[in-house]
């Protein structure tokens, strides 16, 4: 899960496009967290649109649906004009979720029962911030958490709206074998990282690598369709946080696919620029540049990952560790590139040896130095 940074410092109908090889040289269950910043809505209009009007040699032209969107504010009951997948939920005046929830209107206007807010999510200190899993409602109700305050929440269709055409590499591309879905193949629509004059919200900035963060998205265990729970984290990031992009560089789901998080140019490995420097992402508020951040897609507060999600972030992190020559068992001293703000953190850390949060939830963390151990390890 994610705090704001200080500085920039689908199973849809559809199947998942094809996969891309990444690898390296030697209660109520909640979501990515959203922010208490302006809430914005996508266009839901019913036509269909290109990413590309050409499809480039070595790609095959795949179709995802658009995301569309609707803000409210208050504990009104709120409708929707489309089945809605997930609500975005945020408030200020404190951290705690108690005393919060929500009920779902299903498509035929039936009422659903009460669910108390997830506390698993991580939170800012005048503020907290939910993504609930919608199952298609028609729309919702809400009740703010005991001192709350400025409550605002988005509905969110990441599955069913009008497709958009996305040039997906055609082959497979191999690296060592540690397979990824690159931003095209889990449908990223690379318009939200704009702005509306055409300029980049958040233009890349590279830095160093100096270490790694574990983050849990506290979405829905058991996720049906992981990839549109990605592009739901996406919308969150880059328009609602108004970051540009997704905060995390990759995220991991339960059958242990890969998906690339934040844009990195097209010259270099995921992540990274053509000289192995780390694109700066949005997924530890005050120590981002330099600090790659991997997301499990779940909870991870009760139970664990799954076998398949863990086997990938080992290796996964096996091999960044290898490319940038560090020592997974290491104690660090980070340094903040832009303002110099210092921390000792493990080198392969969790979002909670940085800040106040719940994140990567308790069992995960309870877990990082057998990973640590595993990553250290021959493999």
């Amino acid at each position: 899960m994610t705090v704001p940074p200080t500085s920039p410092s689908h199973r849809a109908k559809s199947r998942v496009p094809r996969r891309t090889l990444f690898g390296a040289a030697g209660a109520l269950t909640a979501a990515a967290v959203i922010t208490p910043t302006v809430m914005a809505a996508t266009d839901d209009s019913d036509s269909a649109t290109n990413d590309t009007d050409d499809t480039k040699a070595g790609t095959t032209s795949e179709t995802f649906p658009k995301t569309r969107a609707k803000a409210a504010t208050g504990e009104d009951p709120v409708k929707a004009a489309f089945p809605i997948t997930h609500v975005g939920v945020l408030w200020k005046g404190t951290s705690e979720a108690s005393g919060g929830g929500i009920r779902l209107r299903d498509a035929d206007g039936g009422q659903g029962a009460w669910q108390d807010f997830s506390s698993g999510g991580c939170s800012e200190s005048n503020g907290g911030a939910l993504l609930i899993s919608a199952e298609k409602a028609s729309g919702y109700e809400l009740k703010a958490p005991e001192g709350a305050t400025d409550l605002r929440s988005l509905a969110l269709d990441t599955q069913e709206g009008p497709g958009r055409k996305v040039a997906v590499p055609s082959d497979t591309t191999r690296v060592r074998g540690v397979a990824y879905l690159s931003r095209p193949a889990w449908g990223a629509d690379e318009s939200l990282r704009f702005k509306p004059d055409g300029t980049e919200n958040t233009p890349t900035a590279y830095y160093p690598f100096q270490t790694i963060t574990v983050h849990h998205t506290a979405t829905v265990n058991d996720d049906p369709d992981p990839a549109a729970t990605v592009r739901a984290i996406y919308q969150l990031h880059a328009v609602t946080n108004d970051w540009g992009d997704i905060g995390y560089h990759f995220l991991i789901d339960e059958q242990g696919t890969i998906y690339e998080g934040r844009y990195s140019g097209d010259d270099g490995l995921p992540a990274h620029d053509k000289d192995g420097k780390l694109v700066t992402a949005f997924h530890v508020g005050g120590f981002n540049s330099g600090n790659l951040g991997i997301a499990l897609l779940g909870t991870l507060t009760d139970q664990g990952p799954t076998e398949a999600a863990r086997k990938t972030l080992t290796r996964l992190i096996r091999v960044l560790v290898r490319q940038h020559g560090v020592d997974p068992k290491a104690t660090v001293t980070y340094t903040n590139p832009v303002n110099g703000t210092q921390k000792d953190v493990p080198e392969i850390s969790g979002h909670q040896d940085w800040m106040s949060t719940e994140c990567p939830g308790r069992t995960m963390y309870q877990e990082l130095e057998k990973l640590r151990e595993a990553v250290a390890g021959r493999g």
